[in-house]
């Protein structure tokens, strides 16, 4: 398309093209467009990444070619093949809701604005919340009036899962998950169907082997809230078979977790190198150096590795994933928190705790309640943000004691790995503090507190617009509602 207007307000950045291919921002007063409109956008505008339309049918008509020739399909590929036919029978359905919600946002946004209180300035903080307090069930709590299988002696000791309404013994399948226990840790006490779908390039291998697994009987399926199924989302199949055809059409080899060797390499190498001379040399440059070659691990090393995707190795991925450990972060927490809550629930108001932690100080999100002292945080927010990495010291604490992540419960975690919450505090001060066996205290906490400062701030203004931006929020999800809709598409709108 030649246009993508903002779809929330009536002043948006409009992206203009021109003859020449070459892009540029613009502001438009335009009226607010439905998510089906950036849909249509994302199925137009996907050749300039794949080289041809993204298409339901013309999936389907690959999957009908292949199919069809004799015994050139594959078993996985019959599986999604044969999801994306029926998924894509639903295509113009899945959308249909959205315009009478928006509608419902206008007249509510309108509203507000006679009251005059919405500015644009600064749509991602400033327009205040018109939804009010946010009620929904947590994932990994039972359902108001239903039995607690996670307080019921019958399961409370059991490692189970639930895949699509049926729920399953892990035990016979912990020390076989190709990708280790660790992350399959994940599923343990919780509707997993949305981790088992997004987490493997080929689910129904996935699918295979849970269907081996013991089924428990008389299982309360109920009482544990509904994950959502990404394998009904035409968007997701239909991107999926064109990542696995056209970039790794060798299966069964891992190749989408390898190439990132070299990278690792550079970023664990720079970080040697800026606390050998933090430690040689600690001042205010050397800690913000080596704040910097954190906050680089974090962004990147770390992150691969605790998704499992840096190497085909499980104990390389756990390795390096304790990175995030020596930081001063908890690869443990990071795990529920980003995996569990954030990854299967981006921007859902009351499911992803990237929308909620950081109220009340920081507003990011314009559907949560607006206190009077947020019209300031413009100028306060700089001064929170470098303490980011004491609110996550502090939060890594407070939720090893609860066994709760405030997005996710820890109900898989292991004693050895909740230990690591200890001895990575323990191991983290104790590099930062090592300098003082050599230089004087208050050298030593100037460069641990530019270490801090700048760790933070890098991180912080990083996170800030990773997803807290207006065209990214998706006004009625304000009560864990997302999960019904099209999880494909939900994930490329916020």
């Amino acid at each position: 398309p030649t246009s993508i207007v903002g779809k929330r307000h009536s002043s948006a950045p409009t992206l203009s093209s021109s003859s020449n291919r070459r892009h540029s921002f613009s502001l438009e007063r335009t009226h607010a467009r439905t998510p089906t409109s950036i849909v249509e956008m994302m199925m137009m505008s996907s050749s300039s990444i794949f080289g041809r339309p993204l298409s339901i049918n013309n999936n389907n008509s690959y999957c009908n070619n292949n199919i069809n020739s004799a015994g050139s399909t594959s078993t996985s590929k019959r599986y999604l093949c044969s999801n994306i036919s029926a998924a894509s029978k639903t295509q113009s359905v899945i959308t249909k809701s959205f315009p009478l919600r928006k509608q419902r946002y206008q007249k509510e946004q309108q509203q507000q604005q006679k009251r005059g209180h919405i500015s644009f300035r600064n749509a991602a903080v400033a327009i205040p919340g018109i939804f009010g307090e946010v009620e929904a069930p947590r994932p990994d709590v039972a359902m108001p009036g239903k039995e607690d299988p996670w307080t019921d002696p019958k399961w409370k000791d059991k490692r189970w899962t639930i895949y699509r309404d049926v729920a399953y013994d892990l035990d016979p399948f912990f020390e076989k998950h190709p990708g280790g226990n660790w992350l399959l840790n994940l599923a343990i006490g919780r509707d997993s169907t949305a981790l088992l779908e997004s987490y493997h390039l080929r689910p129904e291998v996935a699918v295979a082997r849970f269907r081996m697994l013991p089924v428990l009987k008389d299982f309360p399926v109920e009482a544990v809230p509904k994950s959502p199924r990404p394998n009904d989302s035409p968007l997701y199949n239909s991107i999926r078979i064109r990542v696995r055809t056209e970039l790794f059409p060798e299966e069964g080899k891992n190749k989408h977790r390898q190439g990132g060797d070299f990278a690792t390499c550079v970023i664990l190498g720079f970080a040697v190198f800026a606390y050998s001379i933090y430690y040689a040399f600690p001042s205010v440059l050397t800690g913000a150096l080596l704040g910097l070659s954190g906050a680089w691990i974090g962004l990147t090393v770390q992150h691969c590795a605790n998704h499992g995707a840096m190497s085909p190795s499980p104990l390389v991925n756990n390795l390096l994933g304790l990175t995030d450990d020596l930081i001063g972060g908890s690869s443990l927490m990071w795990r529920y928190h980003h995996q569990v809550s954030h990854h299967i629930h981006c921007n859902d108001n009351a499911l992803d705790q990237d929308v909620f932690t950081s109220m009340p100080l920081i507003r990011f999100d314009a559907r949560r309640e607006r206190k009077w002292f947020h019209k300031f945080q413009h100028l306060y927010m700089f001064l929170a943000f470098p303490l980011m990495q004491v609110v996550f010291q502090v939060g890594d604490i407070v939720g090893l004691f609860t066994k709760d992540t405030e997005g996710a419960k820890l109900h898989g975690a292991t004693a050895l790995e909740l230990s690591t919450v200890i001895i990575g505090k323990i191991a983290h001060f104790g590099l930062l503090l090592a300098p003082l066996a050599n230089h004087a205290t208050s050298t030593v906490l100037a460069a641990v507190a530019s270490f801090i400062v700048v760790q933070g701030m890098v991180l912080a203004c990083t996170f800030a617009v990773s997803h807290n931006v207006a065209e990214a929020k998706v006004p009625e999800d304000t009560g864990g509602g997302a999960w019904g809709r099209d999880w494909g598409i939900q994930q490329l709108v916020t």
